[in-house]
This record gives C-alpha cells, sequence and structure tokens, in this order.
C-alpha cells in the first residue's frame, strides 16, 4: 500500500507549531466568546439573553449547569428528533445514543456538524502527537482499525439519524480519512458483535494493519478472536499482536480506565513496535489526547470549539459553586467536568470526574464519574482509587484483569455491617479456575489495603472492621462479562461494563447472572 504519511507529517508540522504558540488562557476565551456569537439566535441564547459583551463571569451568572436530563426536559424532549435553532443554530443532524454506563437509561447526545468537524480533527491531532513521539512513523502505510459501534444509523426524521457516536463519524467520514479506514463499509455495518469481530478478525489478517484504537475490553475480546483464527489459518499457536500485525505501531485506547489492563496489554504487544496512547472521547466531543508517555496527562483540546469548567464535587450540590476554568483551575483537585460545546451543550456537566495535573499546556486524567463512588457508609472511594486497587491486587497474584464491576452490599439484619463486593474476571492465563483459595484472600487483602493507602475515608470506616467487612471478592470465568452485556443487549461498540454500580437493582441483576452463569469461589480480606 502506497505510505502516505509524509502527507500527515507536513501537516503534524504545523499543527505542533500551533499547538507550541497557543496560549491556553487567550484561546479558551475566544472559545466562549464565538460559542456564545453563534447562540445568540438559539431558543437557548434568546432565553438566556446572551450577549456578545458578555465576560465569563457574566456568563456564569446567566447560564445555570445543567445535566443531560435537565436539557432533555428543558430543550430537547418536545422538538425532538427535529431541534432547530433549539440550543444550536440550524438543525442538528445527528444524535450519538448514549446507553448510560451506571444505570442504563438511553441518552440522545446533539452532534452538530460542527461538532463532527471537530472530532474528525481530533483524530487528526491524534496522529499528530504520535508522529511527535515517533519521528520515523510509517502509520499510514497501512490502515487504521477502529473497533467501533455499528454504523447502522436510525432515521430518526428527514436528514437526522442517531446511533454510536463511532458509527456517526464513521459514516461522515470525509474521503481522505476513508481511504486509510478499516474495516470497509459492508462489515461496518453488521449489528451482531460476535458475527462483527469475527469478520473483521478474519479481513484484517489480509491487511496490513498499522494503528487500532478502541475501548481496551473490547479490544482484548477481539484480540483473543483473532489469536484463535490466526492460530487456525497460519498453522502457528500465540497471542501476541507483534506476531499477527507486525506493521501495528500504535493502540490508541479510551472509554474506560486503563490501569488495569496495562499488563494485559504489555503482555500481548510484546516484541511489537507498537506504542499505546490514551485518548478521552465522549458522546459530547472529544475533549482530550495524550501527547506524551503514558500516565503523564491527556492534554485537552482548547481550540475544538469546546470551553471547560472544573466543579469541585463537594460544590455540585450549591447553587452557587466555585466554578474554575483554565486560568484558575488547581493541580491534584478531583473536580466534575462541565463543557460548553458547539453542539448546543452550554455549561453541560459530563457527568465524569478529572484532575488536572499540569496547566500549560493543561493536561489531565480520568478519574472516574460523578456518580462512580462508594460511599453507601461514608467511605467516599473514587472510581480512580477502585482501579489502582484492583490492578494491585491482579498484580499480588500473578494474574491481569479482563473485567470486574464494584457495589455495596448492606446489612441484612441490626449488628451487621455492610461493604463492598467486587466480581472479577481475570485473563485466561489465570481465570477462575486457576486460583486457589491462598490467591484469593490475597487479591481480597491487597484490594483493602491498598484502598487504605489510597483514602483516609475508607481506611478509617475499615479500622478495626468496626465501619465496615472487608471487601468480598467474587470471581468468574472467562468470558462472563461479555456474556452478562450480550444478556442486556449492550455487547460491543460503545457499552462500557459500569465500574462502580450504585443502581441497587443493577447490581442485584449482575449477582444473579453470576449465580446462573457459574461462580467458581468467593475470597475475603483478611484483618
Amino acid at each position: 500500500m502506497y505510505d502516505a504519511t509524509w502527507m500527515l507529517r507536513l501537516y503534524a508540522r504545523r499543527r505542533l507549531r500551533q499547538l507550541e504558540a497557543m496560549e491556553p488562557q487567550q484561546t479558551q476565551r475566544r472559545v466562549l466568546s464565538s460559542l456564545i456569537r453563534r447562540g445568540r439566535r438559539t431558543q437557548f441564547g434568546r432565553d438566556h439573553g446572551f450577549s456578545t459583551a458578555w465576560s465569563l463571569d457574566d456568563y456564569r451568572a446567566q447560564v445555570p449547569l445543567r445535566d443531560y436530563d435537565a436539557f432533555w426536559q428543558a430543550y430537547w424532549q418536545a422538538p425532538f428528533p427535529r431541534l432547530t435553532d433549539c440550543t444550536w443554530p440550524g438543525l442538528i443532524p445527528w444524535f450519538a445514543v448514549s446507553s448510560g454506563t451506571a444505570t442504563g437509561t438511553t441518552k440522545y447526545i446533539p452532534v452538530s456538524r460542527e461538532m463532527h468537524q471537530s472530532n474528525v480533527r481530533a483524530g487528526a491531532d491524534l496522529m499528530t502527537h504520535h508522529l511527535a513521539n515517533r519521528p520515523q512513523s510509517r502509520v499510514l502505510a497501512g490502515r487504521v482499525f477502529m473497533l467501533g459501534g455499528s454504523t447502522g444509523l436510525v432515521r430518526q426524521a428527514s436528514g437526522v439519524f442517531s446511533g454510536d457516536i463511532s458509527g456517526i463519524e464513521a459514516s461522515a467520514m470525509p474521503g481522505w480519512a476513508r481511504l486509510r479506514y478499516f474495516p470497509p463499509r459492508d462489515l461496518e455495518r453488521i449489528e451482531d458483535w460476535q458475527i462483527k469481530i469475527g469478520r473483521f478478525a478474519e479481513r484484517s489478517l489480509d491487511t496490513e494493519i498499522s494503528a487500532v484504537a478502541g475501548t481496551p475490553s473490547w479490544l482484548l475480546i477481539y484480540f483473543e478472536r483473532l489469536a484463535e483464527l490466526a492460530a487456525t489459518r497460519r498453522g502457528r499457536a500465540g497471542r501476541r499482536i507483534a506476531d499477527i500485525y507486525p506493521d501495528l505501531e500504535l493502540l490508541s485506547h479510551g472509554g474506560v480506565a486503563w490501569a488495569p489492563y496495562r499488563d494485559r496489554f504489555a503482555a500481548l504487544l510484546e516484541g511489537s513496535r507498537a506504542e499505546t496512547r490514551e485518548v478521552y472521547p465522549a458522546s459530547e466531543g472529544f475533549f482530550a489526547i495524550a501527547d506524551g508517555g503514558d500516565a503523564e496527562g491527556l492534554r485537552l483540546r482548547l481550540d475544538a470549539g469546546i470551553f471547560y469548567e472544573f466543579i469541585p464535587l463537594d460544590q455540585l450540590d450549591n447553587p452557587q459553586p466555585d466554578c474554575r476554568w483554565i486560568g484558575d483551575v488547581e493541580p491534584g483537585v478531583n473536580y466534575a467536568l462541565a463543557v460548553t460545546t458547539c453542539a448546543g451543550l452550554w455549561r453541560y456537566l459530563v457527568g465524569d470526574t478529572v484532575t488536572v495535573v499540569e496547566r500549560d499546556p493543561p493536561r489531565v486524567l480520568v478519574t472516574g464519574r460523578t456518580s462512580y463512588m462508594l460511599s453507601a457508609f461514608g467511605e467516599h472511594v473514587i472510581g480512580s482509587e477502585v482501579e489502582q486497587a484492583v490492578a494491585a491486587a491482579a498484580r499480588a497474584i500473578g494474574a491481569t484483569v479482563t473485567d470486574f464491576a464494584a457495589g455495596s452490599l448492606f446489612p441484612d439484619e441490626t449488628g451487621t455491617l455492610g461493604g463492598h463486593l467486587y466480581i472479577v474476571e481475570l485473563g485466561a492465563e489465570r481465570g477462575a479456575n486457576g486460583l486457589d483459595v491462598e490467591s484469593h484472600a490475597c487479591f481480597g487483602a491487597t484490594l483493602d489495603s491498598t484502598l487504605c493507602r489510597l483514602n483516609d475515608d475508607y481506611e478509617t470506616h475499615r479500622a478495626g472492621g468496626y465501619g465496615m467487612d472487608a471487601p468480598r471478592v467474587r470471581f468468574l470465568p472467562p468470558g462472563a462479562f461479555a456474556a452478562w452485556m450480550e444478556s442486556r443487549g449492550k455487547l460491543g461498540g460503545q457499552n462500557k461494563v459500569p465500574r462502580i454500580v450504585n443502581d441497587r437493582a443493577l447490581f442485584a441483576g449482575l449477582i444473579r447472572f453470576a449465580d446462573t452463569y457459574g461462580e467458581h469461589g468467593e475470597g475475603t480480606a483478611r484483618q
């Protein structure tokens, strides 16, 4: 295949100069001013008295923070699916369907043509940062494989469609990008996830794959299928990606935290030339991309039609919270993220929590969801702490994690204590059948001790075993979480296994599924 990387390299040089010269505060002020100017003649702009003379303080004073439900009820539900001059000028052509990881409630997130262009530029920025770190790259000598959702969009009205955000972007992809994109259109449209990944794997073995992107949990399932097929067709056993995709040089991942999967992918990519690069895409916009090494933070896209605000978690219910922006955000604080975007989201609470690790240029780490906190007993354990603890527990027993979910167990009688239950699927190299009682206990004890080290509130509640019981751990055999997601109609694509489940009905359903699917033991941390 013709190597088109030289054209990308020309773009990357110009883009890197722009990024180097970019002043964060000035850039974000310009973005906000432009968005307010565009939104003046919408229903939302008229309701809130938009003015081009507004300062940031004026904007905050006139426009309250809102979540999806507030926007849906006040502005989107009545005219849906034809949102014309509602919260963004013109007709909204697409809606990204988000299932709501924690509750399963379906959401329809507006995607304007301007937001589509912003997402396209995000792909170019990802490649720019890759080339900056890999000057000798030949990434466009092969194809870029996106393991996303189906492009089979639903026609909601004339000129209006809904579907997975990855499907929307693939269906509206510019011609120049389509030339280097995999999979082909006939495979993209397959709805059945199991059939789809089998067809993807089969066709990709005859294709030069230079980059892969997707959610880590679904990539693991795909690579397992790919290895099985490669062994059958080529007569060689082994699961190393280097032997199957020898030209792979970039693995882009996002959607869920990387920590529990890092060791597993390190083994899969052993001997490969591929680097891993984290991204922060959402149905609401493509927010950030890692421009450095692993765990160094994701650089916010400041000139992408998105204005960022940061709200301290303990002030989310305050009618006048101490909101921050790029100009005064404090590194190391856990914030809820709010965005104003070129799709008509105004001070919209995304539902994610982030920590700023650097201010110039601004880089963030995604720490979880505003609803992703275990605090039924006042322990206030956030998502990133759970991710770190599960990863540490897996390393302690020489295992890797495929998927997991955690929730609270409440006392069932007076005098008993509550605690946390972790339902864990380990990698196939150990699996539930490969664990003995000692490994069970070690996993639980490491989980407990790591959380005590990371979180003072948790340690206080666990002190002496008087406030909370030690965490319980249930191990499930390989394939269990994929089967659970399939049973809920949420296999593959943009769907993600909820890491922390505060919806008691949903967690009870997972426990019932675990009982019937086949439990292979429990481990309880020792005091």
